[in-house]
Parts: C-alpha cells; sequence; structure tokens
C-alpha cells in the first residue's frame, strides 16, 4: 500500500512529481496554484479531484490543454463537492463488486470562497455530512475574482469590492467574514483544518493526516489574489505570512472535536501589518476611518484569544 509518509524537505519536494504543471493561465504571483502544488505534492497517493467553476478552473484547462497530471473533473460552481462525493460513491460500489481494484485512491474537491462559503455551500454541507471519505479544499482568496471581484461571505470587513465599493455611502464591505472552518467543524466530521501555504510543511502535514483518515475533510487555505488585493505580484507568501503572524488567518486544526493551534506567531502583529499592502483596505487608513481598523483587531484578537482557549482546552483533555 502506498502511504503519504514521504518526507517534506524542499529537495526532496524539488525533485519529485509535479502533479500540477506550470503553463496554466493563473495569473502571475497568484496564491491558488502554489496551494493545489502544496496539496498535491504532499502525498503519493492516487488521487481523482473535482474542481469548482473559478479561477483556477478556467485557468488550468482551457479545451485541450491541462495543467492537471491527475484525474480531474470540473463540475459546476455549486457542486465540486457532490461531484466528488459521487465519484467517491462509485468507486466503492465498483471496489466491492470487484470490478476494480483497490489503489487506496483518495479523493479531493477543490473550490474558491465563492464556490464554497456561498454557491458551493448546500452540496459541501451535504457531502459533509452523508460522510463520504473524501476531503474538500477550499482555496480562499476573499471574493469572487474570477467574475469581477465582488464580495462573498469570505471577504473581510472593511475590504473595497466591485459590490461593495469604498465611498461616501459604505466604507467596504460592513460585515465580518464568514467562520467557515468552525462551521464545517460544527457537522461533526473527524478532521477540519486551517492552512497557509507561507508555512508550507504545516499545510502539507494536514494534508498527510487528512488523507490517514476514514471519512469527510475539510481544509480552509488561504490564497492571496494580487489582482482583488490590490497588491504586489510577488507578495503572495508574504501577505499570507502576515495573515498568519498578525493571527488574521490562524493555523489551527480540529481532530474528532478536539482543537490545537499548529503555528504560534512568535510575536503578534498588528493586523495593520497585514492590511497595509493591501489596496483594498486603502480607505480604512483615512483619519475618518480610523474606528474601522480599531473593529477589525478587536474582532482578530477576540477571535484569536478564543481559539487558544479552546486549543489550551484540548490539550487538557489529551493530557487527562
Amino acid at each position: 500500500m502506498t502511504t503519504t509518509a514521504k518526507p517534506l524537505g524542499l529537495k526532496k519536494l524539488a525533485l519529485g512529481e509535479d502533479r500540477f504543471s506550470y503553463g496554466h493561465r493563473m495569473c502571475a504571483g497568484c496564491g491558488a496554484p502554489i496551494v493545489v502544488k502544496q496539496v498535491l505534492m504532499a502525498t503519493d497517493y492516487p488521487i481523482i479531484a473535482t474542481n469548482a467553476t473559478g479561477c483556477l478552473e478556467v485557468s488550468s484547462c482551457i479545451q485541450q490543454f491541462t495543467a492537471w497530471k491527475i484525474p480531474w473533473m470540473h463540475s459546476a460552481f455549486e457542486n465540486s463537492a457532490a461531484t466528488a462525493s459521487g465519484i467517491e460513491a462509485m468507486y466503492r460500489s465498483l471496489v466491492k463488486q470487484g470490478k476494480l481494484e483497490d489503489r487506496n485512491v483518495k479523493f479531493i474537491a477543490f473550490g474558491g470562497d465563492g464556490g464554497t462559503y456561498d454557491i458551493g455551500f448546500q452540496s459541501l454541507s451535504g457531502a459533509m455530512e452523508r460522510g463520504h471519505d473524501m476531503m474538500y479544499i477550499c482555496y480562499d482568496n476573499g471574493a469572487y475574482m474570477n467574475t469581477g471581484i465582488q464580495r462573498s461571505s469570505a471577504t473581510p470587513f472593511g475590504a473595497n469590492t466591485t459590490t461593495c465599493p469604498a465611498g461616501d455611502v459604505i466604507p467596504g464591505k460592513p460585515q465580518q467574514r464568514k467562520d467557515l472552518t468552525r462551521i464545517m467543524a460544527a457537522h461533526g466530521i473527524p478532521y477540519v483544518a486551517q492552512a497557509s501555504p507561507s508555512y508550507h510543511t504545516d499545510l502539507m502535514k494536514k494534508v498527510q493526516k487528512a488523507f490517514e483518515i476514514k471519512g469527510p475533510k475539510f481544509m480552509n487555505i488561504i490564497a492571496p489574489c494580487n489582482r482583488g488585493w490590490r497588491s504586489r505580484t510577488n507578495d503572495a507568501i508574504t501577505l499570507a505570512k502576515l495573515a498568519v503572524e498578525t493571527c488574521y488567518w490562524p493555523l489551527y486544526e480540529i481532530e474528532n472535536g478536539v482543537t490545537k493551534v499548529t503555528v504560534k506567531p512568535k510575536e503578534k502583529k498588528p493586523l495593520v501589518d497585514f492590511l497595509k499592502p493591501q489596496g483594498r483596505f486603502k480607505h480604512m487608513f483615512a483619519p475618518e476611518n480610523e474606528d474601522m481598523l480599531k473593529q477589525a483587531q478587536e474582532y482578530v484578537d477576540a477571535q484569536w484569544d478564543r481559539l487558544l482557549k479552546e486549543s489550551a482546552a484540548g490539550e487538557s483533555e489529551k493530557a487527562e
């Protein structure tokens, strides 16, 4: 049986098979292909993937040309999870009937935040509730980037998008972002995690762990978008790291209901360090919007404190 216990050193990874190749049409500096590469490089298991409509799908498979070196299926915007769950169910049935050799295939559904938090939430929730042995991975860039940078429920508070533009009427998105990672944990599934491509070892270890767990799994991975974030094209990893260091995007996992913070910043940086390099938050630094920065920081602080308490409780539970 193939195992996922492969070394994750950079030299070893560089010599490994690249199952998501160059030549795709993603924007220069996009975080999404980095996420996909890290996920697929983490394991040697055979993988079948589905992909919701979005930036990743339209840019990685153009007519007869594809960047995917694994079996891959494009589904509609709203049903990547349903498609993956159907493929997984078919595979199990064929193996049970003796029509297919069991090669321990793993199933992944990919979707952006628009196709995960919003349009695809119903199929994602259904697949998790039914208990399919699959993993759903959301590459979260915080808006509907593929269709014009419209707000999604993953869009952070204050962000300037085409459907919540910063101006005289509203100063960007007035709501806080949906906490989808916790919502997925509330489904009672065995493994949920949040990751960042700036901490590739943490991300890839979580992928490896997830593939050894039977049942539905969910990973939420931040994927900076320089076009929508109004940032530089070489800032994806820097911003993904700042998201972790400011605790805007904490790295943690919830395994069988037990929460564990997997990366604690040595120095918790102020949220403005993450916001300043992004043009979508430029208006928040105007004197009249000072309260917005305070509100955003207070929300991040409260969420981080809550997570630390839950992680400490989880550690105590393990020790007993």
